[in-house]
């Protein structure tokens, strides 16, 4: 499914972003709209040059080795039926991963931290080693983690410029988040951001 094309300025100026971002716990169950569902994956990972290459967070070596997954709950974004969907930078598209609610299981697999599951969106940021290992060796692990952390702070603060709030999630069950998105196991998860409007 193709996204709403993103928009480039916004109302927000970057520093009134950096001030005010917090890391929320407790979200209102407003949905999102799907302009707002596609400026976020597009801050996460979306493609900023007109060669089709480059993208929103810096990545060593230009390889891109994550993939993000948004879990949209039950009515959690306007036009958007629930379920795991997989982000495609190059096409700002959005593919069905699996159909339904996850957000209970997510935030249970989560070690139970189910302020999670009002959120009506979350973000899962997931890294392939194999794709920057084969430049920098184990090292492209490392690398991997620092890109990650890059992602989730294009998130938060897009999410402010929104007027959305967003949390952060490190502490969970990898195996339990791989089975129960259905994602290849190559793709291992390093945060999870439960994004929504703050209560």
């Amino acid at each position: 499914m193709k996204l709403p094309q993103p928009k480039f300025e916004g109302e927000v100026s970057l520093e009134k972003t950096v001030k005010q971002r917090r890391t929320i716990r407790s979200f209102r169950s407003q949905p999102l709209t799907l302009a707002q569902y596609s400026q976020l994956l597009w801050a996460a990972q979306g493609v900023t040059d007109d060669r089709g290459w480059k993208r929103a967070a810096p990545s060593a070596g230009a390889l891109y080795p994550m993939d993000i997954y948004a879990v949209v709950g039950q009515d959690g974004v306007e036009s958007l039926r629930e379920g795991i969907y997989h982000y495609a930078p190059s096409d700002h598209a959005v593919s069905l991963v699996s159909d339904g609610d996850f957000r209970n299981k997510l935030a249970a697999a989560s070690l139970s931290q189910m302020w999670m599951a009002a959120a009506p969106l979350n973000i899962v940021i997931t890294a392939e080693y194999e794709r920057i290992a084969v430049k920098y060796g184990r090292r492209g692990e490392r690398y991997a983690m620092m890109e990650s952390g890059h992602i989730a702070q294009n998130i938060f603060l897009q999410s402010e410029a929104l007027g959305l709030g967003a949390g952060i999630v490190g502490a969970f069950d990898d195996e339990a988040v791989n089975r129960l998105m259905k994602i290849p196991q190559s793709h291992q998860p390093l945060l999870i951001l439960p994004v929504g409007y703050k209560k």
